[in-house]
């Protein structure tokens, strides 16, 4: 105890010094290791990867919908997320004349006709008035047509399933004898399943199948 109070100024002094350099290196440290944390930073494919705005825009739905009026979307939507918007069609609703894939554009015209005006309209051909920004155009038109176009095409092959004897005659590489053993292969074997089953016929090998194959169907 004499010890103590004989040195009590310097065993407070070494206590201050020992506090006082704790601090010091504590805050150091500190320092150091938020130097040491990097910053994040945004790079260029995270910046591309946002996702983009969607633009909104507002489209008039008019006609024979359940609850017609104006409607906010965005130009992701199509003439049928507006129509659905508005209620859906009414049971009179004919929309022959609508291209209902259709993107939206803003302060856009959607009328839905009935089926009593759209017999009226010019027929045989279905016309719309210019204020429909819903109506199918010549562009869509063109899609149909070479739709139809390729329909007609397969509808002119031979269904080997279906066909006459003569009819399966116009085929390349099919005369007389061969078209009966087809005749003869699916009255005793059921219908062809697919095209390539016909080589299962007496005849008819790996050559005439490579000269039928596109102009047959089932």
């Amino acid at each position: 105890m004499k010890f103590i109070n004989k040195h009590k100024g310097k065993i407070f002094l070494l206590i201050f010094i020992f506090f006082t350099a704790f601090t010091i290196y504590d805050t150091y440290s500190m320092e150091s290791e938020t130097e040491k944390k990097p910053e994040k930073t945004i790079t260029k494919k995270e910046k591309n990867e946002e996702k983009p705005k969607e633009v909104k825009v507002l489209v008039d739905v008019k006609g024979e919908v359940n609850s017609p009026g104006v409607f906010e979307l965005t130009e992701n939507n199509t003439v049928l997320d507006a129509i659905n918007k508005a209620g859906g069609l009414t049971k009179t609703s004919d929309t022959s004349n609508i291209n209902l894939s259709k993107k939206l554009e803003d302060e856009m015209v959607i009328i839905v006709y009935s089926k009593s005006e759209i017999q009226k309209m010019n027929e045989p051909e279905i016309e719309c008035p210019p204020c429909n920004n819903a109506c199918i155009q010549k562009e869509d038109e063109k899609a149909l047509l070479d739709t139809d176009k390729e329909i007609e095409k397969t509808n002119e092959k031979i269904n080997i399933n279906t066909a006459s004897k003569e009819e399966l005659q116009t085929l390349d590489g099919i005369g007389e004898a061969k078209a009966k053993a087809i005749i003869e292969y699916r009255e005793k074997n059921g219908n062809f399943q697919k095209i390539d089953d016909i080589k299962n016929v007496s005849g008819i090998g790996d050559s005439v199948y490579e000269k039928i194959k596109n102009n047959i169907t089932i």
